[in-house]
């Protein structure tokens, strides 16, 4: 199934809804990357693969909540 490609400038916002408490190392690492380190903080940040890449390998500690 083929992806809708991001374009150039488009922005997602990402809530942490989840605690890191008892996750692997490399998930707790994937929520500081994404600019995330406490309950429901927010964070904006450009639209690409590898972001959209680290929102997937995570799904049950953050949400996404705004896409432009």
């Amino acid at each position: 199934m083929a992806k809708k490609a991001a374009k150039a400038g488009t922005t997602v916002t990402v809530e942490q809804i989840g605690s890191p408490i008892r996750q692997p190392k490399s998930q707790r690492a994937t929520l500081v990357g994404l600019g995330l380190n406490k309950m429901h903080r927010r964070s904006t940040l450009e639209d690409t693969p590898s972001v959209r890449g680290m929102i997937n390998s995570i799904p049950h500690l953050v949400r996404v909540v705004d896409e432009k």
